[in-house]
């Protein structure tokens, strides 16, 4: 049917993340839906296998235009794919309410999360998600969300926003950051585009390579406060792990440490026993391991990716499998 191909948006990391998430026929859940691309890779994996009847994929977006682009590019599944708009902090009750309609059981063989911003996102100036094209900040990856980027720099005290740029960025010069960003603000109004952010960071920050390093972190960290996307990761790990049928498998995509971070430690949580305090000597573990690790270090992109799609350069993919699936 289908191919990957789309200008929208190229899934990264498609072939190792999908070889390793199908494994059977049934529900597969992809989080992050986007352009469609890795939905589609999935579908063509599960016809190709011989596993496309039985077999239903839910795509979840908040972005219209992400949804638009999915539905035309999954189009040839149309019997076997729904895309749904939503967070997917919501994801398990997006999952029960759709798997019920069409009589099914709400557990996954497989699910997918592609975290982070697309390249469509950065690449359109209206959204406000770079400091590579001038735009209005706003960074919602829901367009009807409440607070843009301009609302939290515009509010925010000094001290908030320090904390901003240091704990969602990373960002060594945070404070600085933060002290020009308010008396621009006192100076000269509200900021309302990227460009006068960008500004505001290369009054504090010098060195090309630092100020670049400085833009990324900054709006990096904007955007992890506008859409509050680490809390909904800790929120969609958790119920997505309980979605999981046995020996069904979760695929994660990360492309910054925090994330990173956040995913490792979680599945390091499902993978390893409880065996209680040291010296204790228990036969049998006070918590049995919940999963295994698929992955035992994350997968990276190989060169050949990368020097087609420079975005992949530091994705990350984990994965692991829900105990109980058998052979």
């Amino acid at each position: 049917m289908g191919g990957t191909g789309s200008s929208y948006h190229e899934p990264v990391l498609a072939t190792e993340s999908v070889a390793m998430l199908v494994r059977g026929s049934g529900l597969y859940l992809d989080g992050t839906l986007g352009g469609g691309g890795h939905s589609l890779a999935i579908l063509c994996e599960l016809e190709r296998s011989g596993l496309l009847e039985g077999s239903l994929l839910l795509g979840i977006d908040q972005d219209d235009e992400a949804l638009q682009e999915a539905g035309v590019r999954l189009a040839d599944y149309r019997e076997h794919a729904v895309a749904i708009k939503g967070n997917f902090r919501n994801i398990a009750a997006l999952t029960q309410r759709e798997a019920a309609s069409r009589g099914m059981e709400p557990k996954a063989a497989g699910i997918l999360l592609d975290l982070g911003v697309s390249s469509h996102q950065l690449d359109v100036p209206v959204r406000g998600f770079s400091y590579m094209q001038p735009g209005p900040l706003d960074m919602r990856m829901d367009s009807g969300m409440e607070d843009t980027a301009a609302d939290i720099l515009n509010s925010a005290p000094e001290a908030e926003l320090a904390s901003i740029f240091f704990r969602y960025g990373e960002e060594p010069r945070s404070r600085a950051i933060a002290r020009a960003v308010v008396a621009r603000r006192v100076e000269g109004g509200p900021l309302q585009t990227t460009d006068e952010l960008a500004d505001a960071v290369r009054s504090v920050v010098f060195g090309r390579e630092r100020v670049m390093k400085a833009l990324s972190r900054v709006f990096q960290a904007l955007r992890i406060a506008v859409n509050r996307e680490l809390e909904v990761l800790e929120r969609v790990l958790a119920d997505g792990a309980e979605l999981l049928r046995p020996g069904g498998r979760m695929a994660v995509i990360s492309y910054h440490s925090l994330e990173d971070r956040m995913v490792k430690r979680f599945f390091s949580s499902l993978t390893t026993a409880d065996w209680g305090p040291k010296g204790v000597g228990l036969r049998e573990p006070l918590r049995p391991a919940a999963a295994i690790a698929v992955t035992k270090k994350p997968v990276r992109a190989g060169a050949e990716e990368v020097a087609r799609n420079p975005r992949a350069r530091s994705a990350k993919l984990r994965v692991i499998e829900t105990m109980g699936g058998g052979k």
